[in-house]
């Protein structure tokens, strides 16, 4: 692949603009400099520096994101600011504008904070968002009322939203403290964690999500950092490419 070319599909921006930073002496490869925008390179496993700053070519983005409240999920956010301006330009714009770039694997709340991923992969994204595909998102929440065994009973059993009348039911749920709650949800619908515990008599004051199938939010992972999956993660969501 050519070195623009390359550059262009990691996000780095139009090929003119690649060409133009490699010509500006602002690219290297294993230490040297490159001048020609030409050159073929093998991108499998290459670490490239562009402005100073190192990158390792990926065909697809699989990111995770310590999502911290106060950011929408949104490319066009409103009253709050975007979540995506927490990553580096050339991941929002990979395959050449913000529209392509990567795009969050479902939505949280401003509010809410805790484990998102994101990625450029349509099929990568469908599958951990579809329904039909069941995959276990676990939540921490912390209510304003004191827990009782009656409402993690009717969130197990299934409670009606105004929006449906079928019921919805928790995949899990479990006491974690006096006013503390862990649930299991296997789909997503808007709001659905807030809608569900207003269901049963009370109210969410903090939501945090804690894992998505089998791939937990790391501990040293702080809140607004990011970082590449690795291939065992990708494994922990059951998911190879």
């Amino acid at each position: 692949m050519q070195i623009q070319q390359l550059l262009f599909s990691q996000g780095f921006g139009t090929r003119r603009v690649c060409a133009g930073l490699v010509q500006q002496g602002l690219v290297e490869v294993a230490g040297r400099l490159i001048d020609d925008p030409g050159l073929e390179l093998d991108p499998e496993g290459l670490v490239f520096r562009v402005q100073g700053v190192d990158w390792l070519y990926q065909e697809r983005a699989y990111l995770m994101l310590h999502k911290p409240a106060g950011f929408e999920c949104s490319h066009k956010a409103g009253a709050w600011p975007s979540v995506y301006t927490l990553l580096p330009a050339p991941l929002r714009e990979r395959g050449g504008s913000a529209a392509a770039g990567v795009q969050a694997v479902g939505r949280l709340d401003q509010d809410t904070t805790g484990l998102l991923l994101l990625s450029d992969d349509g099929r990568f994204i469908h599958k951990l968002t579809s329904p039909k595909h069941h995959v276990p998102k676990v939540y921490e929440i912390t209510l304003r009322h004191a827990l009782v065994q009656k409402q993690i009973d009717a969130l197990l059993a299934g409670v009606v939203l105004d929006d449906d009348p079928k019921p919805v039911r928790a995949a899990a749920c479990q006491a974690s403290g006096p006013c503390a709650l862990s649930l299991t949800l296997t789909e997503g619908k808007y709001h659905q964690v807030k809608r569900m515990i207003a269901a049963v008599g009370n109210r969410v004051e903090q939501l945090h999500r804690s894992r998505i199938g089998d791939l937990p939010l790391p501990a040293d992972l702080a809140p607004g950092q990011w970082r590449w999956l690795t291939a065992d993660q990708l494994q922990a969501l059951a998911y190879r490419g």
